[in-house]
């Protein structure tokens, strides 16, 4: 009997433990960004999200992948220490697409949810 008690709690301790691990948390101030009109003539546009690291680890963002092949982004690839931030810049190009536009961005990385959605959107004149 001793012995399966001592089991039972070896394993409530090592479940506290596995529960106690410290993680990354993706955040930003705003996932949406707005161009509103812009001219198809005047090219590319871009935009900076901040990402913030809200969690207690390093946050590893490991892909960005935009929606669409007119849209490109760049992102910070070290890791972003707890606390502080890093950027994810989106280009759009809007050469043969008039009309509204809504992109998404899915960001994933090694934080607590995995992915996180970024959303430009605007209309080519």
């Amino acid at each position: 009997m001793k012995q399966i008690i001592f089991i039972f709690m070896a394993i409530l301790l090592a479940t506290g433990i596995a529960s106690a691990q410290q993680k990354a948390v993706i955040s930003a101030e705003t996932t949406t960004h707005d161009f509103g009109d812009i001219k198809e003539a005047n090219g590319k546009v871009s935009h900076t999200f901040q990402i913030s690291n809200t969690g207690d680890a390093p946050l590893v963002i490991t892909r960005v992948i935009a929606s669409c092949g007119c849209t490109t982004p760049e992102w910070t690839k070290e890791p972003i220490a707890p606390g502080k931030s890093g950027n994810i810049k989106i280009t759009y190009d809007p050469a043969g697409r008039p009309g509204p536009f809504a992109k998404t961005i899915s960001v994933y990385s090694n934080g607590k949810t995995g992915s996180y959605i970024l959303t430009i959107r605007g209309n080519v004149e």
